[in-house]
């Protein structure tokens, strides 16, 4: 007959096993929803996307069904002038917006990190323009931005500024200009707000520590404030940079890609090659294209910016 000391030890092992047993079955049931619903929405989508960039698939000729042709849809982007084009636009849009959005965004969010009244009142107001639609932004920027009845050309005319109204969205040059300073006045905000986080988290005893040591406020910013926001520098970097490059609404909404095709960025391209042309094989490897610009862009900042800390 068994001890009883070594019942009520067997019974405590049964007891451990069955309790890691239950935390495990807990665990499974829990991180199966969310990974069924990564599998469903989001690998699933890039794989039938990319498997749909290896056949010619045309929704308006049917008949010719879906062969196999390899790499020919990419091939054929490195060939197509307009897909070069709109691949130029983006980065020089996104590379340009990113950088004052960068710099506005952080000059708003020192202003907004500092103690005076109606603090809330102004932290709100920042927040403002990011939260009205890129729609409604575009729509309202283009009627200020009219050459007949613009509120632009109306106050130049009237200041005596200028003796003619001008084309803003007419232009080539203009147009460019006219879509990075609606997307800079819209989205400085968001960078704001992301930066005034960081802000917030560093603390005052260095700032005080610095000025014993003799620190002006401009060694203070460039030494203690810019080195402590640099993995939230990197934060704002990646998701305005992903969300500058994807950039649809907007050009839509302010210029429809013109004048001609100079503001149509590559989500408009393959927008039009993949909706109005039906072309989905060759739209499909356009947005393989994109997928690996955004990637290849983010890792790049992962790598020269990420500091593990």
């Amino acid at each position: 007959m068994p001890s009883p000391s070594i019942t009520i030890q067997q019974r405590k092992t049964v007891s451990r096993r069955h309790r890691r047993l239950n935390d495990k079955t807990l665990a499974f049931l829990l991180i199966t929803p969310p990974v069924l619903f990564l599998l469903l929405f989001t690998l699933y989508p890039i794989l039938r996307v990319f498997w749909m960039s290896l056949h010619q698939i045309s929704v308006s000729q049917p008949w010719l069904g879906t062969p196999f042709v390899g790499l020919d849809n990419y091939a054929e982007a490195m060939k197509d002038t307009r897909f070069w084009h709109s691949t130029g636009f983006t980065l020089a849009f996104s590379l340009v917006t990113v950088v004052f959005e960068i710099g506005f965004g952080l000059f708003l969010a020192i202003i907004a990190n500092k103690t005076f009244p109606f603090r809330s009142f102004v932290r709100a107001a920042i927040l403002f323009p990011w939260a009205l639609p890129t729609v409604t932004n575009a729509l309202t920027w283009r009627w200020m931005y009219n050459s007949d009845y613009g509120l632009f050309n109306g106050l130049l005319m009237q200041w005596g500024w200028i003796a003619k109204p001008i084309n803003w969205l007419g232009s080539t040059d203009l147009a460019f200009i006219a879509v990075c300073i609606v997307a800079i006045w819209k989205t400085s905000s968001f960078m704001a707000i992301i930066l005034l986080g960081g802000l917030q988290s560093i603390g005052h005893d260095i700032y005080e520590a610095a000025h014993i040591d003799g620190a002006s406020r401009t060694q203070a910013f460039f030494l203690i404030t810019l080195p402590l926001l640099k993995n939230v520098f990197l934060v704002a970097l990646v998701l305005r940079t992903m969300h500058s490059l994807q950039a649809f609404d907007l050009m839509f909404g302010l210029t429809q890609g013109g004048p001609g095709n100079s503001t149509e960025s590559l989500p408009m391209y393959i927008h039009t090659k993949a909706f109005i042309d039906l072309e989905w094989g060759y739209g499909s490897a356009l947005g393989v294209l994109l997928f690996v610009i955004i990637f290849a862009i983010s890792m790049l900042y992962l790598k020269f910016l990420y500091e593990p800390e």
